[in-house]
């Protein structure tokens, strides 16, 4: 009996009505960068392809290098989620495992605070400031998804390693999201 070789290429997309977003060239101020988040989680929630997160990756001009959503289910992958998207595609965009660099100032928008996965990722992506819509005790109360553990003092963390943290920014609108999905069932990510 033949064994099938191992894949030697992952291949991760976002879903299709990503592609006709119309992004402003520049969004300044924290709020601003947030609100395209949960814009990004509404309309992942909305058109059924994925769970209710959103992420922006922003460079020090306030641009858009990249975007993500949550598509654990629809890609089989269970570190398919937003900021990790968000991530890979800025990474690969500007060829750079660390975003920041060599040189650089980059924030990373979420809808909703990051679980510990994605905790992980910002450790190591590169990012400079991390600014969070909803609470994970928000996305727990709000939803079925399971945040995992994350340091006590997780900010913390994250300050003393040069990320800023900015948190509850437009955060009763990014629980509505997460609200809508779990009246939904939650069951189409």
């Amino acid at each position: 009996m033949a064994t099938m070789p191992p894949p030697l290429q992952l291949h991760l997309t976002l879903p299709v009505w990503v592609h006709d977003l119309e992004l402003a060239a520049a969004y300044p101020g924290d709020e601003a960068k947030v609100a395209l988040a949960i814009d990004l989680a509404r309309r992942n929630v909305d058109a059924r392809s994925g769970g209710p997160f959103g992420a922006a990756i922003f460079d020090g001009n306030d641009r858009v290098v990249s975007v993500g959503v949550n598509r654990v289910l629809p890609q089989s992958c269970s570190v398919a989620h937003a900021e990790n998207m968000a991530y890979m595609l800025a990474q690969q965009r500007l060829q750079r495992s660390r975003l920041n660099v060599p040189d650089g100032a980059f924030t990373i928008a979420t809808s909703a605070q990051p679980c510990c996965q994605c905790y992980g990722a910002t450790v190591w992506a590169g990012v400079d400031r991390l600014l969070i819509g909803a609470r994970s005790e928000d996305v727990m109360r709000l939803t079925e998804f399971d945040e995992g553990p994350l340091p006590a003092d997780w900010t913390g963390e994250l300050e003393r390693r040069g990320i800023a943290v900015a948190r509850d920014i437009l955060r009763d609108e990014a629980c509505a999201v997460l609200a809508s999905y779990g009246e939904q069932g939650g069951t189409f990510y």
